[in-house]
């Protein structure tokens, strides 16, 4: 009887050494566990942050590109109304050469049939 209960205090002491390191390592996932937590929110309070601020650039993005928006409608409205003349630097392009000669063609060959008409 004697040996038993020695077998038994052994057992009795070996489950109070296992339940103490689970207990331990319970604290120790507790401990963990509270530290990912902390860091979680961390996270999303950086992650709001970063949210906020890229709206407010969005917001900025899209407020600067009606700027350009209406500063072009307002260009346009100003060089439709600037006239349509060479400035002194621009000449004739060829194109615009060859347009010229071609209407004082069609000009002098309607003042010729003009006369022919007078003529008969």
């Amino acid at each position: 009887m004697l040996n038993e209960l020695e077998s038994l205090s052994q057992n009795i002491g070996r489950l109070i050494a296992i339940n103490e390191r689970q207990q331990q390592a319970r604290h120790a996932l507790e401990e963990q566990l509270a530290q990912l937590r902390q860091e979680n929110e961390t996270a999303q309070a950086e992650l709001a942050q970063l949210r906020e601020a890229r709206n407010a650039l969005q917001a900025e993005r899209d407020a600067l590109v009606a700027k350009i928006d209406d500063a072009q409608v307002r260009l346009n409205a100003i060089l439709e109304k600037l006239p349509r003349g060479k400035g002194p630097y621009e000449s004739d392009s060829q194109l615009d050469l060859l347009a010229t000669q071609q209407e004082q063609i069609e000009r002098n060959a309607l003042g010729g049939a003009v006369q022919h008409g007078e003529d008969a």
